[in-house]
């Protein structure tokens, strides 16, 4: 289960930062279905 500090992590990373969701699950070391998610 995702922690809510991850989960925000990943929310900034894409909508402020602009990343791909590619970029953050190498970041974060999440799968990619949880970053579309």
């Amino acid at each position: 289960m995702l922690v809510v500090e991850t989960i925000a992590k990943i929310r900034r990373a894409h909508f402020v930062d602009g990343k791909s969701i590619k970029q953050i699950c190498r970041e974060l070391r999440v799968s990619r279905n949880t970053v579309r998610k």
